[in-house]
């Protein structure tokens, strides 16, 4: 059991080009008051030398997203712990003071560490882009560091978007990203069994007594929801409704200050 004020932690998952960043514009608009983290792609497609600066020769930056993409079997360890030490970051991050004066504060991730090992680099090893030695490290320090960090990054829910796969690799072209490129429709149909093995149907061996009992909310985006007002309004509702669940499951509620408790 959480204390009194204690901020109740998402994360958005979901598919490649499912529409998480414009879910994360949307739920800004809907609950100004909730504090969203967004995916660190920015630092993955410009990683810098320690000690360098802008003005710096070309060598002493590495576009790690591109570069994974080119040669998978070269760089899937070096990505996937790159990817999940800034997302650790990010979820250890203290809460801001605006939030700290929120009565009921949430926090929304894009992605997370747990998405991280039981979708992405799960799928490399299974792809056969991590090899045997490098996913046994990958899981050993994974699960040791989360275990140490116990609820500080532990999260209380999911938010599932689900689309087909046909459709992420619509909005994948639609957004025209450079280094996706050459993303395959099977690639998308990976992550997709991915998602759906740990989140749906649990059938994902997962290391964290936490993560076995996290809710999990589905949300259906198939439909193009940037522009569909209608869409927007039932998807906001569902998510409202979640929050307001698991706040009754996993937090107490602050009492009346003026009713003497």
């Amino acid at each position: 059991m959480r204390r009194c004020g204690a901020a109740l932690r998402l994360a958005i998952e979901g598919n490649i080009a499912v529409g998480k960043s414009t879910f994360v514009k949307l739920l800004g608009r809907t609950f100004p008051e909730w504090h969203l983290v967004t995916e660190p792609v920015a630092q993955w497609q410009k990683v810098q030398a320690p000690g360098t600066k802008e003005a710096s020769s070309p060598q002493s930056f590495g576009n790690l997203l591109q570069m994974i993409y080119q040669e998978p079997s070269r760089w899937s360890y070096t990505f996937q712990t790159y990817s999940c030490m800034s997302r650790l970051k990010a979820q250890l991050e203290p809460l801001a003071e605006r939030l700290l004066k929120t009565p009921e504060p949430v926090q929304v991730f894009e992605r997370s560490v747990y998405s991280d090992r039981y979708v992405f680099a799960k799928n490399l090893f299974e792809a056969g882009h991590l090899n045997p030695l490098e996913w046994t490290i990958y899981q050993d320090w994974h699960t040791f560091l989360l275990q140490e960090l116990g609820d500080r990054v532990a999260l209380h829910g999911f938010l599932y978007l689900q689309a087909a796969p046909e459709k992420c690799l619509e909005r994948l072209h639609r957004r025209a990203r450079s280094e996706e490129k050459g993303v395959q429709l099977d690639y998308l149909q990976q992550l997709h069994a991915q998602h759906e093995s740990w989140l749906v149907e649990k059938t994902t061996e997962v290391h964290f007594a936490n993560l076995r009992s996290a809710s999990v909310l589905v949300l259906d985006v198939n439909q193009d929801f940037e522009r569909d007002a209608a869409v927007q309004d039932v998807l906001m509702t569902k998510v409202e409704a979640f929050v307001k669940m698991l706040r009754s499951e996993a937090l107490p509620s602050c009492p009346n200050p003026h009713s003497g408790v």
